[in-house]
């Protein structure tokens, strides 16, 4: 019988090991010195119908503005968060020096920004970053704008100033474990006690809703059966917020399952402006634009990269952008980010004259993320082998546009919204089936 080794298994599994197994990974711009990894981000080169001309002086300055911040501050971190599934809490100072957010609010420390200005610091977010530009899109184009359109004035005025400067953060909760695209249907129950409100129920999927201070949290009430709105405070007793583990898009975004057990919200913390769901598609209208900018901002972003890397890498003794099947695919992709970019910007014009449908809002947020999808893909196969690394921007644009695509309505969703507006018919719900009875 052959003698056991006295060495423990942890051990040998050591030495069976090279010596270099634990060494840290190489610098991404030691290991491939021939293109230039995102973290030094590229320049905007995708207006090349000069879109810019469309746009106001004070539009031009915000845009200007908040790319010179997010190329500074977050282009160099990101990778090293996303890979982590980590908020950056650095960034958030920065982020409220802006001013952006709010948005389009006026007044009580808000903006007051035109709905094309604020799509502009979404997109431009966005291009560098698509969790970044989520984080912000929650809690100034949902949880914010929610308190503005349906607080009272004394909400507006006790909670929108600290939630502008970013010194607080809310989070918006809608969607439940078995309520999604059925939004309506939700379950959460909110019972009318003396002094106030008490709210049993779960949500799921809800951004920044981990560290938020406030959450916009909408309930059935259980006396009309109808949808209303409340303001919670984070650790109010029964409330639970837990990290959605295992995304593979937004990764920096922290979604949360929200649980509210036996929750109370005092009266002065209901929303007297939201009384039904339809009070909701207020709200919507304006985010779901401001999702339709997502997708146009991470679009720019990968074509700037490609379009830098096209000229960077070299194979076969020329640059990769000397090669006509590369140029066909990286002009496909500009041209798409040119039609992107006009159906975003005329959905901006539509609402800011009045004239926006929710078919319009739901055709633009559809078509945009479907084309973004098809240009994010070109932008993976131009850059080969480093198109399935973080690093180079596009493996993580091609993951972070996948939550978009489904967000704020699935692409089906939204085509069935523009399809009711266009034929007069809903077909939401699948037709009921009847029994035939036999003749025989």
């Amino acid at each position: 019988m052959p003698a056991q080794s006295s060495k423990p298994q942890d051990d040998q599994n050591k030495d069976s090991k090279s010596r270099y197994f634990n060494h840290p990974a190489l610098d991404v711009s030691k290991a491939f010195p021939q293109a230039t990894p995102a973290s030094n981000f590229p320049p905007c080169t995708s207006d090349y119908y000069q879109f810019a001309d469309l746009l106001t002086p004070e539009e031009q300055a915000l845009r200007l503005k908040v790319r010179e911040c997010v190329e500074r501050d977050v282009a160099p971190i990101m990778t090293k968060y996303w890979e982590k599934a980590e908020f950056p809490f650095e960034i958030v100072p920065k982020l409220g020096a802006l001013n952006i957010a709010g948005g389009t609010i006026k007044g009580y420390g808000c903006p007051g920004l035109s709905v094309t200005a604020n799509a502009l610091a979404t997109a431009e977010i966005a291009r560098v970053d698509a969790s970044c530009s989520t984080f912000i899109l929650v809690h100034s184009s949902l949880a914010m704008l929610t308190i503005s359109l349906c607080g009272s004035e004394l909400q507006k005025h006790k909670y929108l100033p600290s939630l502008a400067k970013l010194d607080t953060i809310a989070c918006w909760g809608l969607t439940e474990p078995d309520y999604g695209s059925d939004a309506s249907g939700l379950r959460t129950i909110a019972t009318k006690v003396e002094g106030g409100w008490v709210i049993e129920g779960q949500k799921r999927w809800i951004g920044n809703s981990t560290f938020a201070d406030i959450l916009v949290i909408f309930a059935k009430n259980k006396d009309t059966n109808q949808i209303n709105g409340f303001i919670v405070k984070k650790n109010a007793p029964g409330l639970q917020a837990t990290k959605i583990e295992n995304k593979i898009g937004l990764r920096m975004v922290q979604n949360g399952d929200i649980l509210l057990q036996k929750v109370f919200v005092p009266d002065e913390d209901r929303l007297p402006g939201v009384n039904s769901f339809q009070d909701t598609s207020k709200v919507l209208a304006v985010s779901r634009v401001m999702v339709a900018w997502q997708p146009i901002g991470i679009v720019m972003g990968v074509y700037d990269m490609c379009h830098r890397y096209m000229q960077e890498r070299k194979q076969f003794g020329a640059p990769l952008a000397a090669f006509q099947i590369n140029q066909q695919k990286l002009v496909q992709m500009l041209a798409n980010v040119q039609a992107m970019f006009l159906m975003g910007w005329r959905l901006c014009k539509l609402y800011e004259s009045g004239k926006m449908t929710p078919g319009q809002a739901s055709l633009g947020k559809s078509w945009i993320t479907l084309r973004a999808r098809e240009t994010v893909a070109l932008g993976r196969e131009l850059l080969g082998g480093n198109g399935i690394l973080s690093d180079f921007l596009v493996a993580k644009a091609f993951n972070d546009l996948e939550p978009i695509y489904t967000y704020e309505g699935t692409y089906d969703i939204n085509t069935l919204v523009t399809g009711r507006e266009v034929t007069g018919i809903a077909s939401f719900k699948p037709v009921a089936k009847t029994t035939r009875t036999s003749r025989l």
